[in-house]
């Protein structure tokens, strides 16, 4: 993902991000991006309607979401083209966006250079991670797939000490990258060659989950402060993405020849829930409660795409599968954490 989503990883962009950036959620890549609303977009917090749900019932909701997002991939690959498939799922996920936008009268952006910089994040966090994440699960399991979508928050780490020069690396930071790593040949199985793993789709899963956090940082560096809500850029990024998988799949895939039911209903939960109906959630979640708690729904979505797939797919599990995403986690929380006394000093 996420991409379970990845992140769900979606691939999707965040929202309310304060307009004085603090140096924790400055520093956060766990969310799909951090874009800040036009100021009074979003009105004063006294002003906002209380939720009918308990945040936590939408949390809960977004992790199950998320988590059987690549047992839903799987479904889908079972009837159509891994690319008829991305295709699919954008689609359903723009119609939702769209009629969301409608509702709430965002308005679409109007500059030549906005829409240039949609059109690379849309390939960045959406057609390109997709697409391989369904490629992917021909030939791995949904539950490898999930775990290996669970190092974005390592790849994002790594690569903004690198990019954002607000990132600097700490020992508590760089001990988290280590052990997430560590976590990952846990996974992998490196002591034992790696043996009937198949390299071409883990390579393709986790390049993937390296999507998310390449286009988040170029997210933040082109359409940060650009003064337009979430909600108006993450739509029209969809839709970009669907326009470039409808020119794509003809080319690679051609046209379905059958629409059977089970995996095109898979497709439509995809994209309807696991892409559309996710990212206005989450939408809502870090606009009420902030991106450090939304973030945590990252840390829930290995743990029900691997439950999702051996309980409803049938997949094996090793023990070194639970036990290296556990280590997994724990290096990308390692990575997100920040000494309380550094914050409190930061807070005044």
């Amino acid at each position: 993902m996420c991409y379970a989503v990845l992140s769900l990883i979606v691939v999707v962009m965040s929202t309310a991000t304060p307009s004085r950036p603090s140096p924790s959620a400055a520093s956060s890549t766990s969310l799909p991006s951090a874009t800040r609303p036009a100021p009074g977009a979003a009105g004063a917090p006294a002003a906002r309607r209380r939720p009918a749900l308990d945040w936590r019932v939408r949390f809960a909701g977004l992790s199950l979401i998320w988590g059987f997002s690549f047992l839903l991939i799987k479904v889908g690959t079972d009837g159509f083209a891994p690319f008829q498939v991305t295709f699919g799922r954008l689609l359903f996920g723009t119609l939702v966006l769209a009629v969301a936008m409608a509702v709430k009268r965002e308005r679409l952006p109007r500059e030549r250079r906005t829409w240039l910089h949609l059109t690379v994040a849309a390939f960045l966090l959406n057609a390109a991670p997709f697409s391989l994440f369904a490629y992917a699960e021909l030939t791995i399991p949904s539950t490898l797939a999930g775990i290996c979508n669970a190092t974005s928050p390592l790849w994002g780490m790594a690569l903004s000490m690198v990019a954002l020069s607000e990132d600097r690396p700490t020992r508590r930071r760089v001990a988290g990258l280590g052990l997430g790593f560590l976590g990952v040949l846990t996974v992998l199985g490196a002591w034992q060659g790696f043996h009937g793993l198949d390299a071409k789709g883990t390579a393709m899963a986790l390049l993937a989950s390296l999507c998310y956090p390449i286009g988040w940082i170029y997210v933040r560096r082109t359409l940060a402060g650009s003064g337009h809500s979430s909600l108006s850029l993450i739509g029209p990024q969809l839709g970009i993405a669907t326009l470039q998988l409808a020119l794509v799949t003809p080319l690679f895939a051609g046209f379905p020849h059958s629409f059977p039911v089970v995996p095109l209903l898979a497709v439509a939960a995809l994209g309807a829930l696991g892409t559309g109906l996710a990212v206005l959630v989450q939408y809502g979640l870090v606009t009420e409660v902030g991106p450090t708690t939304a973030q945590m729904v990252t840390y829930f979505i290995p743990v029900i795409a691997t439950a999702a797939g051996v309980a409803v797919l049938g997949e094996s599990l090793s023990w070194n599968t639970p036990v290296g995403a556990a280590v997994v986690l724990a290096g990308a929380a390692l990575t997100q954490s920040r000494p309380r006394a550094r914050t409190k000093a930061q807070a005044t």
